[in-house]
This record gives structure tokens, C-alpha cells and sequence, in this order.
């Protein structure tokens, strides 16, 4: 696993190594805008996660996530730090 100094260099870092899609978290589960595809937690695996934090406030800070799906579709997930009630237990348990 690689280590990045910023976001931006992760983020093109590992979309050189295939991860190509983008993923959003929804509650029980991560979705991709362009397959128009879902993924429960049980549907993909984290490959690598790397922690951000923002220097000027602790809004900036964030997590992006290397995800492998089942079914062979690779992309990352970004999100910011903490924990929300929208956000199923597994789905917290699964990005841990």
C-alpha cells in the first residue's frame, strides 16, 4: 500500500492502479452514479483506506476508500470523518 501526502495525489494514485469509479455512500449501502449500480457491504471489500486531515479546520478532514466489488467494478469512496446516523451499522462496521 502506497502512502499520499494529499487527497488529490491518492485519489490520481489509485485511479492509475484501476480504480476508476466513483462511489457514493448511501445507508445500507455504496452506489455508483455512472453503472447506476448498488453494492451491499457483503458485495464489496475495502482494498486500501487513507486518512486525511485538512490543516486549516477539521471540516477538511477525510477518509478515501479503495473498494472491489463482487462483480469486478473498482472505485473509491470518499468521505469525510465521523460517524452518522444515516449510515446502517453494518455499513460502519464494513468501513472500519
Amino acid at each position: 500500500m502506497n502512502t499520499y501526502d494529499t487527497l488529490v495525489e491518492a485519489i490520481n494514485g489509485l485511479k492509475s492502479q484501476g480504480f476508476t469509479q466513483d462511489f457514493n455512500l448511501k445507508e445500507d449501502k455504496i452506489y455508483c452514479p455512472v453503472l447506476k449500480m448498488y453494492y451491499k457491504p457483503k458485495e464489496f471489500e475495502v482494498i486500501e483506506k487513507h486518512r486525511f486531515e485538512g490543516m486549516s479546520s477539521v471540516d477538511d478532514n477525510s477518509v478515501l476508500y479503495a473498494i472491489s466489488t463482487r462483480s469486478g467494478v473498482k472505485g473509491l469512496l470518499v468521505d469525510s470523518y465521523g460517524v452518522y446516523s444515516e449510515v446502517s451499522k453494518e455499513m460502519l462496521d464494513k468501513l472500519k
